[in-house]
């Protein structure tokens, strides 16, 4: 399939790195700070416990299922609270959580297809997570990063992705978005107008009922072996 694309919009949790180690390392970094900091909340709520109370609280809040930063602050400040510790603690609990939260390791194929991608098209970052490329040293790679706390509405809301065509200031139907998510991702896209790329690493079968994915491959250097087999499809 040929069609053109002027810019891409980019998932990045689970397209550009995985999170589930992201998420263990966080999980273990969080008790061990808390071990040094404050270890009647680190008793009160080892790993397990914590992982309890920040699944209850996305649970709870789904208003703010957008801002999962304001989400782990209101577990932070939950635990702290529980088990007697100074709300001081919270900020710097929190800064313990982002700097894990941006050691990320890239799929093995991920930043040489970036670079081959952005190369041809401009890329801005899409995400309903909370890294931070600048922290993480891909910055230079995009165009823009635009979270959901900062639009305030997560994918697959059409708001998001019709906020990121527009400061690329490129129509939704020449904005490629990619992701690995099939419903907040390739449909949430499509549905809002967008062409829509299934990085699909893990050979998930696609199940909705009557969108196809544009594209599909299993690593994002499939993505960038297509736009450089259809250079007519990348117009910068």
């Amino acid at each position: 399939m040929n069609f053109p694309v002027q810019a891409i919009t980019l998932d990045l949790d689970d397209t550009l790195w995985p999170f589930a180690p992201i998420g263990a390392r966080i999980d273990q970094v969080l008790h061990t700070w808390m071990l040094e900091h404050s270890p009647a909340t680190a008793e009160m709520y080892p790993v397990a416990a914590m992982r309890e109370l920040r699944e209850r609280s996305f649970r709870d809040n789904p208003h703010l299922h957008y801002d999962l930063s304001g989400l782990r602050r209101l577990t932070l400040r939950e635990a702290l609270e529980n088990s007697g510790a100074s709300l001081d603690l919270l900020e710097p609990a929190y800064e313990a959580f982002y700097a894990a939260r941006n050691q990320v390791e890239c799929y093995p194929d991920a930043i040489d297809a970036l670079a081959r991608i952005a190369a041809r098209v401009p890329v801005a970052a899409v995400s309903n997570g909370n890294a931070d490329l600048e922290r993480i040293g891909l910055a230079h790679h995009f165009a823009f990063q635009l979270g959901s706390r900062e639009h305030g509405a997560a994918k697959p809301a059409a708001s998001i992705f019709h906020a990121a065509c527009e400061r690329l200031g490129v129509a939704p139907t020449h904005v490629l978005h990619v992701g690995d998510h099939m419903d907040m991702d390739v449909v949430g896209a499509m549905e809002a107008g967008l062409r829509g790329c299934w990085i699909n690493r893990e050979a998930h079968t696609w199940t909705h009922p009557s969108l196809q994915p544009d594209l599909q491959f299993d690593t994002l250097t499939g993505l960038a072996d297509w736009l450089d087999a259809n250079p007519g499809a990348a117009r910068a």
